[in-house]
């Protein structure tokens, strides 16, 4: 069986519009890498130079990985830099399910081949070798798959959701993750998932209260101070996602890059031609396969350079905080799934299921294009 990933014929920085047509400017997650290196072969010097400079230097100094027990401490962490590593949330037996899963779920995604010569589609508006496995979906999601529903309510990850959020009325939105094949030799650019509003509406108020933040007033006029706005706002992040990583993160495995505290900053993040090269390293070196990061999806992220031989997955499940109302939630659980669940899961999803017999709009089919998932949408549920 040829080994997966390496495509020389696909060139660096080059990404598909919604037919598959390639093209080197695009919107969304295409964003070129102006450092990338020149050629997608894993013995290409530039190539090679970049390994021997992750080897080197790749990974946060001093990364604090945390035991799932550590309940209180994973969420201190959290709120302070907008990410946290838990060890240990996933068995081996948990986390081979979760990988032959998402093996098979690649292959439908890459069983459509690259044109002229190509070997693989690139999904469109992405940098090549990088799939979502959210958006590669027909309902954008994964929760008609088991192995994805299965992770929602587990005994390692909901004690730590209810200490961050300080409630456990928070809902399920979604599932997917990303996927890295080998030879992905772009840096994703520096993003965030989400860009709150800045709006302190009752709901959110209390969710700061029952986190324990004092909401002095301030004067006879009975509005919070700033220090007070900016703490609730720090504190009560609209959303949580939790990527599950099925194998260590190391240095030239595409691990994934966090940049502590940006959750709490309203600019944007620089541009690639801009980023420092300590935004580059800032990876999640040394969390081991089992773990998951918990995430703030303000925080700015991307993903990195998979210079190995081995594809890295990370599939997620995303979470919405109790104040943020019912916007955004589509019927992508199967109720016959929802049935299966925990008491305290089916509470969490019961915005995304769909009723009795019915299949959610595109479940079940995945693709790269945006055209053909367009099409699948239209045709297959409801």
């Amino acid at each position: 069986m040829q080994a997966i990933g390496w495509d020389a014929a696909t060139p660096p920085n080059e990404t598909v519009d919604e037919d598959g047509n390639p093209c080197t400017i695009n919107p969304g997650f295409g964003v070129p890498d102006p450092r990338a290196p020149g050629r997608r072969a894993y013995d290409d010097p530039d190539v090679v130079a970049l390994r021997e400079h992750l080897r080197a230097h790749n990974g946060i100094y001093g990364l604090e990985i945390v035991a799932p027990e550590e309940v209180a401490r994973a969420a201190r962490i959290f709120h302070r830099d907008g990410f946290v590593v838990v060890r240990d949330v996933l068995d081996p037996q948990q986390v081979q399910r979760m990988h032959r899963a998402c093996d098979r779920v690649l292959g439908d995604i890459l069983a459509t081949p690259g044109r002229q010569g190509r070997r693989y589609m690139t999904e469109t508006n992405r940098l090549p070798h990088r799939y979502s496995y959210g958006t590669s979906s027909a309902s954008r999601q994964m929760l008609h798959d088991a192995a994805w529903t299965a992770q929602i309510d587990l005994p390692t990850t909901t004690p730590i959701l209810r200490e961050i959020f300080g409630a456990s009325d928070y809902f399920v939105r979604g599932g997917g993750g990303d996927v890295c094949l080998p030879g992905a030799v772009e840096y994703q650019h520096l993003h965030w998932d989400f860009r709150d509003a800045l709006q302190l509406p009752p709901a959110r108020l209390q969710q700061a209260q029952a986190l324990g933040i004092e909401l002095r007033a301030r004067g006879p006029s009975e509005e919070l101070g700033l220090a007070a706005q900016r703490m609730v706002l720090e504190r009560t992040p609209p959303f949580v996602t939790i990527n599950f990583l099925l194998a260590e993160s190391t240095w030239e495995n595409g691990p994934i890059r966090q940049i502590p505290g940006s959750h709490a900053v309203q600019s944007s993040p620089p541009a690639p031609a801009d980023e420092p090269e300590w935004m580059r390293l800032s990876t999640l070196v040394g969390a081991p396969a089992g773990a998951a990061v918990f995430r703030d999806v303000r925080a700015w992220h991307g993903g990195t350079p998979n210079l190995s031989r081995a594809v890295r997955a990370m599939p997620n499940i995303e979470y919405v905080a109790p104040w943020f109302g019912e916007f955004g939630f589509t019927q992508s659980m199967p109720h016959a799934l929802w049935s299966e669940l925990s008491p305290h899961a089916q509470r969490l999803c019961q915005r995304i299921k769909t009723a009795p017999g019915v299949w959610p709009r595109g479940a079940g089919v995945m693709h790269p294009l945006l055209s053909e998932r367009k099409r699948a949408h239209a045709r297959v549920g409801g």
